[in-house]
């Protein structure tokens, strides 16, 4: 699993100018599910994000996560995470779960994800051409892979 973590101070989803997702300080993730990712790759993904220090304590260092804060998370599905583009112009996605894997991981990633915040994860609507928005606070942008434990 491939994830981009954004800290934001607001991000929303739309899809066909209908809100579907929307919070005010925490964490935009777009995930990328991989074909041969497992429910292993799932639970330490989860606990990395959730656990990641990325706000700023009373000195301004990056001391606190999500759940410190009471921050909330928005998770959109993303399957070019997994682009390669090794050959040609034209990205290849052979490397992404097929949809029927990554509805059902996706589903599973925001299902434990609400569990660990204790409060509903908002999310996009799997397959659907969506319009994210958001303000990256700081900025903070983080690159995270399950396969390389980093």
């Amino acid at each position: 699993m491939r994830a981009v973590i954004q800290r934001v101070s607001e991000a929303k989803v739309e899809v066909a100018g209908e809100c579907l997702g929307a919070i005010q300080g925490g964490l935009l993730v777009l995930l990328g599910i991989e074909d041969r990712d497992e429910h292993e790759d799932l639970d330490w993904l989860v606990r990395k994000i959730s656990q990641m220090r990325i706000f700023s304590d009373e000195e301004g260092k990056m001391n606190r996560h999500v759940l410190d804060i009471g921050g909330s998370i928005l998770v959109i599905s993303q399957f070019t995470l997994h682009a390669s583009t090794k050959k040609g112009n034209r990205p290849s996605f052979l490397r992404a779960a097929r949809p029927d894997k990554a509805e059902s991981m996706y589903q599973e990633f925001c299902t434990a994800m609400t569990a660990t915040l204790c409060k509903n994860v908002q999310q996009g609507r799997f397959g659907a051409d969506m319009q994210v928005s958001l303000v990256n606070d700081g900025p903070v942008t983080i690159l995270i892979d399950s396969r390389d434990r980093q």
